[in-house]
């Protein structure tokens, strides 16, 4: 399972989208974080300061000498002096729903609290802070390690922020706040420089930012399941759309190895998987074609060696039974003979494919006249043409055109398509074999043009795309080709791409048909001699 192409996108993209999701929370919880402290320490100071400053004015206007005293005494005096420093710091932190404000004496000892979590106050005198610290506490100096629960009294504990810009706020875990984790400053009670009567520790729950942190992070995770959800759908339907194809596509080869080369696969969209599909089917269509063309050569040659085969045998019984009369018999050796040629030129055309699949057939490349070539082999076919009453054309742009190729190989090709041109001309057609220099070129990179057209039957335009095929024959009732095994075109357009040049075909079916191939101009031997004369007679 795990080796699906599904599989692997499932995983990758779980992974990915987790490795993101993770990434995002801390993100989100630095941000939380850092934002949360920051604006905690800035509340908080200012809250500390506050108080510190109206206590420390009070106490000044007050004349005593102990903060403690000033507040114990001037409510056992009737003075209200508690109940007046209770209204100031509860008006101070009006708009602060979770902050507690504890005051403590110069020695640390709780006097009174205010605010959120003054109803669980410690017992007074208890001390929150640590004495032997007092010296070293200053607005920007205080830290965790000099503000501190009692653990005799709390349990409780503070935790290092470990953050130099967080001077003099610390988190601190105290029982008497449920055991929730707070924000705490300590600003010291000055009445004068370097005369501290008290303290005054503010404390916040973290309440607030829990719960925003809580809610982010549930709204995280939520975002997080339905992306999740809406990726395992996309990767369900991208997969399957890529992976559709692919097994159709096996299951095709599958198929296709058993011979079944009829088979396709469907084609949806244009990406590359469409493209593979299109290639797929091509192919297949041309796996199919060559198979026929492959029951079709093997009939066509088991026809072509039957008949000959048969019709040598039969003679030759005839001659030695004495069946057949002495004075016919050269006649019929005759046709013995021509039945034996017949064996040997499809032998040969066997041997000229495999030796040209297999690269053995070299090529000499040598000037001649193209042209008198092309005459030479319309007179060839004289007989033939006059037997059809042929209107023939011949049309050359020079009287020699002289190109660069293998001689006996171009003869072939043009032998064999001027023959198919005779062959299926039509009884009284025109035939015209025109050669030209191809236009737009200049001087030895000009081609030569060879251009063989005939009137006839032509060739359907299904048929066009195989005409250069093995095995191909246009003419499958055999009532024109009768010894043709449909291997010329295929050697002709093999040895012409040998040549690097192009051979094509263009017919109208029903009304002609015209072969064109190209060749290499090169300079004229004659003409050859005297350049490398002149350059020889001047260095």
């Amino acid at each position: 399972m795990l080796k699906s192409i599904f599989a692997k996108y499932v995983i990758t993209f779980v992974v990915l989208l987790l490795v993101s999701f993770m990434l995002l929370l801390f993100i989100v919880d630095s941000m939380y974080t850092n934002d949360s402290l920051r604006d905690e320490r800035q509340e908080l100071r200012g809250v500390a300061a506050s108080c510190a400053d109206h206590l420390s004015d009070m106490y000044r206007l007050s004349g005593r000498e102990d903060l403690g005293d000033f507040i114990r005494n001037g409510a056992s005096e009737g003075r209200g002096d508690a109940e007046y420093v209770h209204r100031i710091l509860d008006a101070v932190t009006t708009n602060s729903e979770d902050m507690t404000v504890y005051v403590t004496d110069a020695s640390g000892g709780f006097i009174f609290s205010v605010g959120f979590a003054a109803s669980a106050a410690p017992a007074e005198g208890t001390p929150l802070l640590r004495s032997e610290d007092f010296e070293a506490m200053s607005e920007e100096s205080v830290t965790t390690s000099q503000a501190q629960a009692v653990p005799s009294v709390s349990g409780g504990s503070a935790s290092d922020l470990d953050d130099p810009s967080t001077a003099g706020v610390f988190l601190w875990e105290h029982p008497l706040l449920t055991h929730k984790r707070s924000f705490g400053y300590v600003h010291p009670v000055d009445v004068a420089e370097g005369n501290t009567v008290g303290y005054v520790l503010v404390v916040s729950t973290a309440e607030n930012w829990s719960n925003l942190m809580d809610s982010t992070v549930r709204s995280v995770i939520v975002a997080a399941v339905w992306i999740f959800l809406a990726a395992l759908i996309a990767i369900y339907f991208i997969t399957e759309r890529t992976v559709a194809p692919l097994r159709d596509m096996s299951r095709a080869v599958k198929r296709m190895a058993v011979g079944q080369y009829d088979v396709r696969v469907r084609v949806k969209g244009s990406d590359e998987v469409a493209e593979l599909a299109v290639a797929f089917n091509q192919m297949a269509e041309s796996l199919e074609n060559l198979e026929s063309m492959r029951n079709s050569f093997v009939a066509n040659v088991s026809h072509d060696l039957r008949t000959p085969m048969t019709t040598i045998s039969g003679f030759i019984d005839g001659i030695l039974d004495g069946v057949i009369p002495e004075d016919q018999r050269e006649h019929y050796l005759k046709v013995v003979s021509d039945e034996v040629r017949r064996l040997s030129r499809l032998v040969t055309a066997l041997l000229d494919v495999s030796r040209l699949q297999a690269g053995d057939r070299k090529f000499d490349m040598k000037p001649f006249d193209v042209c008198e070539m092309g005459r030479m082999i319309l007179i060839s076919f004289e007989q033939k043409i006059n037997a059809k009453g042929l209107d023939v054309e011949f049309a050359c742009d020079e009287d020699n055109m002289f190109v660069l190729a293998d001689q006996d190989a171009i003869h072939q090709i043009l032998y064999n398509i001027c023959d198919n041109a005779v062959k299926f001309a039509t009884e009284g057609g025109k035939l015209r074999m025109s050669l030209s220099w191809s236009a737009g070129e200049t001087g030895r990179s000009r081609k030569a043009v060879v251009k063989v057209y005939n009137e006839g039957q032509g060739i359907p335009p299904e048929d066009i795309p195989f005409v250069f095929e093995r095995f191909y024959k246009s003419d499958k009732s055999r009532g024109l080709d009768k010894s043709g095994v449909g291997l010329g075109m295929f050697i002709s357009k093999t040895i012409i791409e040998a040549h690097g040049e192009t051979i094509s075909v263009a017919s109208e079916y029903g009304k002609n048909c015209e072969f064109t191939f190209t060749l290499a101009r090169t300079i004229p031997p004659t003409q050859k001699g005297r350049v490398s004369h002149s350059q020889g007679g001047n260095p």
